[in-house]
């Protein structure tokens, strides 16, 4: 098992992270002590009104009560994450990329801290308030119930998948999905859904090895969607909501052509293999 040292945790804590092999350099901002078992980390990168709205939900569904939530910043500036904001509304910590490297990157500087600071499983969403943040505890259910990797999806019974643009709709259902789950050896239905949850067993595992600069944007999605079912792992699917707004631009940092070639080819690397560490296979 690969080993994770703890760092202090007492008090509000201000400090550059520099840059080590496959952590990205950040910022840390922790306004609070740990206080439950489980993180909710959430990449964001100039989400605005979007992340501000999410939170209020999660505040008033009781989700800060349930987890710490760790907003792990790309670098935002539109003023999005400042603590005036955040920390009302629930954040524990704040913490933000100063390196090279998108989604991948951010998630590897929200696990490496995580895992330091002694969590006993992750939970992820995106922060543009299309995902039913509300549903974070049954995610930490399942991580309590021996779960390695679930995986939320709005197209089980009891999920909802309101006003999903065609295209993506026909992406994920003919192809990110059967071929996902060809890698994994497992049926799963919706594959490129951020919604999730990894615990640290999973993580830590010394044939999984996350935090590895391979994983640059959408490549560490991918290989956790598959690599505990490789590994035999407990794993399981749960319904959701993701719900797109009614009116305006569509929420999303992948770009019609390069973000979704970019995807595919994500996809098929993932699918022989190319993601899998050099030892430990």
């Amino acid at each position: 098992m690969e080993k994770i040292c703890c760092l202090p945790c007492g008090g509000i804590s201000e400090m550059m992270h520099e840059r080590i092999p496959g952590i990205p350099r950040f910022e840390e901002d922790s306004w609070h002590d740990k206080r439950h078992d489980y993180a909710l980390c959430i990449p964001v990168i100039n989400e605005g009104k979007r992340i501000y709205h999410e939170l209020e939900r999660a505040q008033a569904a009781g989700v800060d009560k349930a987890v710490d939530i760790i907003i792990c910043d790309g670098g935002s500036k539109d003023g999005s994450t400042s603590r005036e904001i955040l920390d009302p509304l629930g954040v524990n910590t704040l913490l933000t990329k100063r390196d090279s490297g998108k989604q991948g990157a951010q998630l590897r500087m929200g696990f490496y801290w995580a895992l330091q600071r002694g969590y006993k499983g992750i939970v992820t969403i995106d922060g543009n308030d299309k995902d039913s943040i509300e549903d974070v505890p049954k995610f930490v259910d399942k991580l309590e119930e021996g779960y390695d990797f679930v995986q939320g999806s709005r197209f089980l019974p009891g999920g909802t998948a309101v006003r999903t643009p065609k295209i993506r709709y026909v992406a994920v259902r003919l192809i990110h999905a059967p071929v996902i789950s060809l890698t994994a050896g497992k049926w799963y239905t919706d594959t490129t859904n951020a919604y999730r949850a990894y615990s640290r067993r999973y993580l830590i595992d010394s044939r999984v090895q996350p935090l590895r600069d391979v994983f640059q944007s959408y490549e560490l999605l991918a290989y956790l969607s598959v690599r505990a079912d490789q590994l035999g792992m407990k794993t399981c699917e749960i319904p959701v909501k993701r719900i797109y707004p009614p009116a305006g631009k569509t929420p999303t940092k992948i770009s019609f052509f390069g973000g979704n070639w970019d995807l595919l080819r994500t996809l098929f690397k993932n699918l022989f293999g190319a993601y899998k560490p050099s030892k430990g296979k």
